[in-house]
């Protein structure tokens, strides 16, 4: 009785926890992909500058 309501609990937090890493893992996903947009971003506007200057 006690075991299987341990089991129960135990099982219940490994899938918590892997629902939990999935969703963090997906926003850092996110997170990344945005801020490698903007520094690309960055780079263009800065490429921009140099090629006006040479001109």
């Amino acid at each position: 009785m006690i075991g299987d309501i341990i089991y129960q609990l135990f099982v219940m937090l490994v899938l918590i926890f892997f629902i939990v890493a999935i969703v963090l893992f997906v926003r850092s996903l996110k997170k990344r992909n945005n801020q490698l947009k903007r520094i690309e971003d960055k780079l263009d506007k800065l490429s921009e500058q140099k090629s006006k200057r040479i001109d």
